[in-house]
């Protein structure tokens, strides 16, 4: 059982750490760096970017995510009660935020951008498709931050668990 904890650990860092570049690293350089080199609807181009890399990322928590529910399910009587609940509700979370992100916010956005006959920044800021994606937009990055922060303590909860055994 210490080899599935030990992987779980890992699998579980390891999109950490790509959730946590994506957001402070490649989304907002996807912007500023084709703003700066003026590219032509340079948005457009960095939303596709943005919107291929956190497709990977959702997708990726959610089957890491259900990976550890059932691996946590596997080793309940290595778990505490509180502890194997914490784990449980963390990862829960973590797993359905990240499918809501994708399967429910993203088809959402991706269907507003379908309908669209011009470029998203080229909208007024008072069209109804821009504000509804930029409503989408901010579910989008809340649910991606909920995900982090649930995946945060379910890997300290793991790790904590791992060295007490």
């Amino acid at each position: 059982m210490g080899l599935l904890r030990h992987i779980s650990l890992l699998l579980l860092g390891l999109w950490l750490g790509a959730a946590i570049f994506f957001s402070g690293v490649v989304a907002p350089a996807a912007f500023s760096v084709l703003r700066a080199y003026q590219v032509p609807n340079y948005a457009e181009i960095a939303a596709g970017i943005v919107n291929r890399s956190l497709s990977v990322i959702n997708t990726g928590g959610f089957l890491i995510g259900v990976l550890l529910l059932l691996v946590a399910l596997a080793m309940r009587s290595h778990f505490g009660r509180t502890t194997f609940a914490l784990q449980l509700l963390t990862v829960g979370v973590m797993t359905v935020m990240t499918g809501v992100g994708q399967w429910v916010i993203a088809a959402r956005i991706r269907a507003i951008r379908s309908t669209l006959a011009v470029p998203m920044d080229q909208l007024a800021t008072s069209d109804p498709q821009r504000m509804a994606f930029q409503g989408l937009h901010r579910y989008s990055v809340s649910a991606l931050a909920i995900a982090i922060i649930a995946g945060l303590i379910a890997y300290f909860l793991l790790a904590r668990n791992s060295r007490m055994s």
